[in-house]
């Protein structure tokens, strides 16, 4: 990517963070850049352009992130370890780019949208696949292994939420916490995942 274009892209991504996708202006964004704002579309056809490539870079870089921090380990504990250590750790390096896919997701076209979606999915099946791994060794209680990744996922992904880089912990420590939550829930010892027949109502 050249100069200009990843300028262009950081001054978006600030101003997607702080004002909203909807709430911005190509003018905006040209003025951030200090270019003219007809100089954005030698880069990009359209904000949402803009908005999609941010997605998709980042979505893919996150993959591409825990895939490396998951390379060599067999341990079906510790891949997850790894896993949620590195998408918490993402979480807090990349926040405002997480952020806004979290948020702007109503900003893409139909098509766009759908070609998101098909990474955002893998994605999760890598978690999806690594719980499964974890019962088939015997490591992690039975379960419905799709719902389960889905709030292993939405727990850690909240995490850009709140996270402040000049905090009381770093992001390295945040994730060894959030390790820890999610493995020690996980594991065959713990109390059950869910229990729908135990569950008591108070009156």
């Amino acid at each position: 990517m050249n100069t200009t274009k990843k300028t262009i892209k950081k001054a978006a991504i600030n101003l997607f963070y702080k004002k909203s996708y909807f709430a911005t202006a190509m003018s905006n964004i040209a003025m951030n850049s200090s270019i003219r704002k007809a100089s954005i579309y030698y880069h990009y056809d359209s904000k949402e352009g803009i908005l999609f490539d941010i997605l998709m870079t980042t979505m893919k870089e996150l993959t591409v992130y825990v895939e490396t921090c998951l390379e060599g380990i067999e341990n079906g504990e510790n891949r997850m370890r790894a896993a949620v250590r590195a998408h918490v750790k993402f979480h807090c390096d990349r926040q405002k780019e997480v952020l806004i896919s979290d948020s702007e997701l109503r900003g893409l076209t139909a098509n766009n949208y759908k070609s998101f979606v098909v990474l955002r999915d893998a994605y999760e099946k890598k978690f999806q696949d690594m719980i499964i791994q974890g019962m088939d060794q015997g490591y992690f209680a039975a379960g419905d292994a799709k719902v389960i990744s889905y709030a292993i996922l939405t727990m850690c992904t909240a995490v850009a939420n709140w996270f402040k880089p000049k905090g009381r912990l770093s992001g390295d420590q945040i994730s060894s916490i959030y390790e820890e939550l999610v493995v020690t829930r996980l594991l065959k010892e713990s109390l059950p995942l869910y229990s729908f027949e135990n569950s008591v109502l108070e009156e």
